[in-house]
């Protein structure tokens, strides 16, 4: 009887719902929106990639980019052979004209900048490349268009791609 009475001492109360931690952001601007507009398949239209010294190169090619309500984001884009070989030129390696990223994207919203973190990779680091990984993309949204940008040291685009919503 006291080892029941002991026991019933030491229980815990009920679980009756989440731990509350403050309140969330939801509303226009916070990073719950910034996340839920990002949600979706993304149809790539143009890609322009900037080398220092050398003239914009617009890459010839299709692109799907997705990112899921987790904040997984996968970027695909294939190239034809002639755009492969500027490409590695410029140290931007692609595997039979593909250059894919698999990881998460974390939103900043005060910045307007999605930053790449992929399983197994530093999330800083010296960026190498105008599409280097660890560069944050800066976006911009016009209707159902987003714009990212990756941009050097001195503040000049790198690349710029724009991608539309798809269906």
């Amino acid at each position: 009887m006291i080892v029941a009475l002991a026991f019933n001492a030491c229980t815990s109360a009920p679980w009756n719902g989440p731990i509350k931690a403050g309140p969330t952001e939801t509303g226009a601007g916070s990073v719950a929106a910034g996340r839920k507009y990002l949600e979706g398949r993304w149809k790539l239209l143009s890609y322009d990639v900037f080398f220092p010294g050398e003239p914009a190169i617009t890459l010839r090619g299709d692109g799907l980019l997705t990112y899921d309500e987790y904040g997984n984001l996968t970027t695909e884009i294939r190239v034809d052979e002639p755009t492969a070989r500027i490409l590695e030129k410029g140290g931007i390696r692609t595997t039979n004209g593909a250059y894919l990223t698999n990881g998460r994207a974390v939103v900043d919203m005060q910045s307007r900048t999605l930053t790449y973190v992929l399983e197994g990779e530093p999330a800083l680091g010296m960026p190498s490349g105008p599409l280097a990984l660890n560069r944050p993309r800066h976006w911009e949204v016009e209707g159902n268009v987003l714009t990212l940008t990756t941009k050097g040291e001195d503040g000049q685009p790198l690349s710029v791609g724009r991608w539309q919503k798809a269906e």
